[in-house]
């Protein structure tokens, strides 16, 4: 027999227990069919990138499974006649995940990482002065001409002609 992974999305509103009860009928089928369902989760109801059947959420659960291919076939088509099945997808793997599945593992809580930087604008030392250096490190004003010639010559004093003597 084959090692499968089978992960399936049930429409947001059918209820939790509804929901059991589909992944045991296909439990179920598979059982029927000469295989077994080693392990069983529920992930809960999860967001969805794009909605399917005008649904915007739904209730994921992963089977690791343990049949022959007709099982699967059998599991893949009941599915597919299920209205309540938005999505379903089996993978056949070398061998199955002990323990809980990356998906239930505990994340690290925000006391786990390190302090945010904001990368919205410069950053601000201890008395709140950012850190784009002090008016000496970007040059003075005074090296500026106030008509725009620092600007590449296009103020009025210099397109008149007037600017200095010749």
């Amino acid at each position: 027999m084959s090692l499968y992974e089978c992960v399936l999305i049930a429409r947001q509103d059918v209820s939790a227990p509804q929901v059991e009860s589909l992944a045991d009928g296909f439990t179920r089928v598979v059982e029927e069919n000469g295989g077994q369902v080693t392990k069983r989760e529920h992930w809960g109801l999860r967001s969805l990138t794009f909605r399917i059947k005008k649904n915007r959420k739904g209730h994921y659960v992963l089977l690791n499974i343990d049949a022959p291919a007709a099982a699967i076939h059998e599991m893949e088509r009941q599915m597919r006649l299920s209205e309540d099945i938005l999505r379903h997808m089996v993978v056949r793997v070398e061998k199955l995940e002990e323990g809980p599945s990356p998906m239930l593992q505990s994340r690290p809580g925000r006391d786990d990482r390190g302090p945010r930087r904001d990368d919205r604008g410069p950053r601000r030392d201890d008395r709140g002065r950012d850190d784009r250096g002090s008016r000496d490190d970007r040059g003075s004003r005074d090296d500026r001409n106030r008509d725009g010639a620092a600007r590449g010559g296009g103020g009025r004093a210099s397109e008149a002609g007037m600017g200095g003597t010749a």
